[in-house]
């Protein structure tokens, strides 16, 4: 146990026994325990394995490589569908979570040796997202804007085209891409 995530367990009072007993069930597999991203981060010689984290409906496992798992079980969920390589198995009570320990070793083992493998989930193309109508006609009317978009990082493009498409109106998209615009020129991601 890192006493530098204590604080997260506590934090809490909700789903507190259900964390803690996730929390040991994950450490009992041997992974090292860090804070990333403000959630308890699980991690085999450095690389991410799997984290805990807290919604108002449930508590959750999140596999970061999931897609590439097998689920004999058929408990992991794809968060939302723009989610391409982590996977969840969510929970809401403690019996639940207890009732399953045997389960969540045996994927906990499974996504330490699906890491150890190298294997890499297949990533979609950013040009395979959608791009606003509203985004695309500003990247044409732009040189300037279109090269610092084409700059960024494809997970950084992904995240503008995502966040600007989810609006359902064209005003609303509108307003995200103009309120963004000076964020991509300078070269910073969504939430940088």
């Amino acid at each position: 146990m890192n006493p530098k995530v204590d604080w997260y367990f506590t934090k809490n009072e909700q789903w507190q026994k259900e964390i803690e007993t996730l929390r040991t069930i994950v450490l009992d597999c041997g992974l090292d325990e860090e804070l990333k991203w403000g959630c308890p981060c699980y991690q085999d010689e450095e690389r991410n394995i799997v984290l805990i984290h807290v919604f108002k409906e449930y508590c959750a496992l999140l596999f970061f490589k999931g897609a590439l798992m097998k689920d004999p079980e058929h408990i992991l969920i794809q968060q939302t569908e723009n989610v391409q390589a982590a996977r969840q198995i969510r929970f809401t009570s403690l019996k639940e979570i207890t009732k399953m320990r045997s389960v969540l070793k045996t994927y906990i083992r499974e996504a330490i040796e699906v890491e150890k493998s190298g294997m890499k989930v297949p990533m979609k193309k950013t040009k395979e997202f959608n791009m606003p109508e509203e985004f695309k006609k500003k990247l044409d009317k732009s040189a300037s804007l279109k090269k610092a978009f084409e700059t960024l990082t494809p997970g950084r493009q992904r995240a503008y085209l995502l966040y600007f498409s989810s609006a359902k109106q064209a005003k609303t998209r509108e307003d995200r891409i103009e309120k963004y615009t000076p964020q991509i020129l300078k070269g910073k991601g969504l939430d940088d």
